[in-house]
């Protein structure tokens, strides 16, 4: 008989009760370090207490009325967000996958708005992860995430990753939109050079297409700028944000240029739970600590911290890991073993990480995590190896 959960997911034989900073706790007390954060969600830290102040103070208030009415705590995220960032304007959405909808939306209708409509097809790259939904999938293209689902939403093509030869080919004066993560996450912690991106930029400019980057994963501090593209010193035009921004509350944004969201206006698009006063509640706080200035060079300073150990780490079982990949807290250990044999030998040692493609193991702690669980982590995941080596 099927489960009463729809079984799409392998779930380990895991279950957690409660949480603390960077540790995962079951019912029976046992602690578990966690080093995926539930896939770079809690960028906080479990049970963060200045989040749980800010939703709990929120929860005492307001929930929900809808955008059919102001909601201060939205105007405040989003002028948060416009401040922080290139964006004149934001939506407010519940994830990820609803950010990468309204943003493939945003590019269609800003064409539609110029009296181009046929100007639709949006270039992205292989290895791609942007969301679940129809429209998400068919931006990326891989067999694994279209099989069965067809038939796919027309518009896109997809480039071989980082190959910056096919994509001076592709792009045109027609071509609507180039949509990309600056470091994929799914696809294996490959961050795209610096100066990829701002030769992507500047073929964006030479033919006036759109430039749309995804940092759902990236993003909200993860690789130690508050944003990823910030290390190329580039703009885009539309960025699509979620995961990290809620510290584990629901949330997700798009973000974009005065320009760029001209074609959005009222009715074009819609959202009931979107920008919910609990959910803004929280991600302000989230942004009050994670855009600082003081928290972000602690990211970079423990980032540099933990791929030293890494690298170490490597060295040490040449037959189980190939080398370091990523920025900040955003790193990815390439395996010479399949990276769901680290994940389950990690278990063994109490310890959570994130398989991802490519044959690469994703840690994403908390960016709260201390240099002690550093070294601890690191330490787990030396004696999960020596289970494989």
């Amino acid at each position: 008989m099927i489960d009463a959960v729809l079984p799409t997911y392998n779930r380990a034989p895991l279950a957690f009760e409660r949480g603390e900073g960077a540790w995962a706790i079951t019912a029976d007390g046992t602690r578990y370090l966690d080093l995926g954060a539930g896939i770079a969600v809690n960028a906080l830290g479990h049970a963060n207490p200045d989040l749980v102040a800010a939703l709990t103070a929120q929860a005492g208030r307001i929930w929900h009325v809808s955008n059919l009415y102001q909601i201060p705590e939205q105007q405040r995220l989003a002028e948060m967000l416009v401040d922080k960032t290139f964006a004149d304007t934001v939506f407010v959405t519940n994830s990820g996958t609803e950010a990468a909808e309204l943003a493939i939306k945003m590019v269609r209708h800003y064409w539609y708005h110029h009296g181009q409509p046929e100007r639709i097809e949006i270039l992205t790259f292989e290895g791609a992860f942007h969301g679940r939904s129809t429209g998400a999938i068919a931006a990326a293209g891989s067999e694994k995430m279209v099989k069965g689902f067809g038939p796919l939403m027309p518009g896109f093509r997809q480039l071989p990753w980082g190959d910056i030869a096919a994509l001076k080919a592709a792009i045109s004066d027609t071509t609507a939109a180039v949509m990309l993560e600056p470091v994929q996450g799914e696809g294996g912690i490959r961050p795209l050079p610096e100066a990829d991106l701002r030769e992507i930029r500047a073929l964006c400019d030479q033919t006036g297409a759109l430039l749309v980057l995804d940092e759902v994963q990236c993003g909200m501090g993860r690789t130690g700028k508050l944003f990823a593209h910030e290390w190329a010193g580039i703009t885009p035009d539309i960025m699509m944000v979620a995961k990290g921004i809620g510290g584990g509350f629901p949330l997700g944004a798009v973000l974009a240029t005065e320009q760029a969201a001209e074609g959005m206006v009222a009715g074009t698009h819609g959202s009931t739970y979107g920008g919910n006063p609990l959910a803004c509640a929280v991600g302000a706080k989230v942004m009050e600590i994670v855009a600082d200035d003081d928290f972000l060079a602690e990211v970079r300073r423990k980032g540099g911290l933990m791929r030293q150990k890494l690298e170490g780490l490597v060295a040490a079982h040449p037959e189980v890991f190939e080398a370091v990949r990523g920025e900040g807290l955003m790193l990815g250990l390439k395996c010479k073993v399949a990276p769901a044999d680290v994940v389950k030998a990690g278990y063994a040692e109490h310890l959570l990480t994130v398989p991802a493609a490519d044959n690469v193991l994703r840690l994403l702690p908390p960016l709260t995590i201390t240099d002690d669980e550093i070294g601890e982590a690191v330490a787990r995941l030396d004696r999960a190896a020596g289970r494989l080596g």
